[in-house]
């Protein structure tokens, strides 16, 4: 009896800091992967550079649809996701307020924000939409939409 009450006790711990971590915000652009290497092996690295043109840093935007462009130097973005990545193959995940908002196919979307002020930062991942090690992310761009 005592042995069915530990596995039921251990279950609901088990359960219960999965769904914390499926709550948790997206990472930081300095932050590795939870998880990553223990579910599924070390990561690759990609010497891709990726970088916010439009909106520009303190830059202030008439909403309600915010023009978001990308650029990606040294790889190219690809629709398949699978499981057999290479380092210069991959998609844009779009963070807007830490929120995972977008995982685009392209290099420009036209993404609704409410007004306010939003930071927005990109990562370009690997088709298997797991971050790359060292992570391939965007410095932090501030912008504002006015109503």
């Amino acid at each position: 009896m005592r042995v069915r009450l530990r596995v039921r006790f251990v279950l609901v711990v088990v359960s219960f800091a999965a769904s914390l971590a499926a709550c948790a915000p997206a990472p930081s652009a300095g932050a590795a992967a939870p998880g990553a290497s223990a579910a599924i092996g070390p990561r690759p690295s990609s010497s891709a550079t990726l970088t916010v043109v439009s909106p520009m840093d303190g830059q202030s935007v008439t909403g309600p649809t915010v023009h978001i462009v990308i650029n990606l130097v040294g790889a190219r973005i690809v629709s398949a996701t699978t499981t057999d990545i290479r380092p210069d193959e991959g998609h844009i995940h779009l963070y807007v307020d830490n929120n995972l908002v977008s995982m685009n196919y392209g290099m420009t979307l036209d993404q609704a924000v409410p007004a306010g002020t939003h930071v927005m930062r990109a990562e370009f991942v690997a088709a298997d939409h797991v971050p790359f090690n060292p992570r391939v992310v965007t410095p932090d761009v501030v912008f504002t939409v006015a109503p």
